[in-house]
């Protein structure tokens, strides 16, 4: 699989990356760790986790610690989780919630460790960028990122504290791109990561696959109701992951899934190469500015 230097990290990634948070709705280890090895086996190197995300972390450790030195770990911290009972987004929450994923992941340091979906108002307060710097200093993590949107997501970009930047980008959901987000994070030599690269898979649906996709499945219905897409392919996550990781700034996209089939199929679409034509994505481009009515990115 393609890969790309993690903005100007030492870090190498897979331009498909594993959202994790669905293995932890797995009832079975072994089904995740089967989950987990076929990523792994089919080029993803790039896994990413957070505290808060139920067991994810814990699945990940059992399954694949012994392949440590095979892929790129990101996880989150923040919200107060497990053994950290001091309240969200203070340094000693974060200081235990980092002990506690190195522990629940079986490693001792994460290669990204980014801040997860704070407000703005904990950003300029800054005790959580501190206790994250104070992690870095110690080995514990390589590197520190911000992970969220809008108007926290710049002023963490403007900030110049972090390394890397995980906000929501895809067909329905271009405002990363539309309010210099993107460029801004480049422009300071940023790691990119896009969350919901393929819009929930919600997109060319004929009914919403899920209670959190509904805001971007209406969105699509729009989009879509502008008239046929020119030299659209037929697979519309294929027109996703396309139009999401043909965006200049990004580095990787990070799509999760429960299912080894999906999986693959995602991995499969992008080792033998996406491409768009200019009309198509000028054409996406186009009908999200005409639609767009305070489309902020989803949280």
């Amino acid at each position: 699989m393609e890969t790309r230097k993690l903005g100007t990290t030492d870090l190498t990634v897979s331009r498909l990356g594993f959202g994790l948070f669905e293995i932890s709705t797995l009832e079975s280890d072994t089904d995740a760790a089967v989950l987990l090895h076929a990523a792994l086996d089919s080029g993803i190197n790039f896994l990413d986790t957070a505290a808060c995300y139920g067991d994810s972390e814990e699945k990940i450790g059992k399954a694949v610690s012994e392949r440590r030195n095979e892929f790129v770990l990101a996880s989150k911290c923040g919200h107060e989780v497990g053994d950290a009972k001091f309240g969200t987004w203070t340094t000693s929450t974060i200081t235990a919630s980092i002990e506690q994923s190195l522990r629940r992941l079986k490693t001792d340091h994460l290669d990204l460790l980014q801040l997860h979906s704070c407000s703005l108002e904990i950003l300029e307060q800054g005790d959580a960028i501190q206790a994250m710097e104070a992690a870095q200093r110690s080995g514990k993590t390589r590197y520190i990122g911000y992970s969220g949107d809008n108007e926290a997501a710049m002023w963490a970009v403007e900030s110049g504290r972090f390394c890397t930047l995980q906000t929501s980008f895809n067909v329905v959901e271009q405002r990363a791109r539309t309010s210099g987000l993107l460029a801004a994070a480049r422009a300071r030599g940023m790691g990119v990561i896009a969350k919901r690269p393929i819009a929930n898979g919600s997109f060319g649906t004929d009914i919403s696959p899920l209670p959190y996709a509904d805001t971007y499945f209406k969105r699509g219905r729009m989009v879509l109701h502008e008239g046929d897409l020119p030299d659209a392919p037929l697979d519309r996550i294929e027109l996703c992951l396309a139009f999401t990781l043909g965006q200049p700034e990004i580095d990787v996209a990070i799509a999760g899934t429960r299912s080894v089939d999906h999986m693959r199929s995602n991995s499969a679409l992008v080792r033998n190469g996406l491409s768009l034509s200019d009309n198509l994505r000028s054409e996406l481009q186009r009908r999200f500015e005409l639609l767009d009515d305070d489309w902020l990115q989803q949280l």
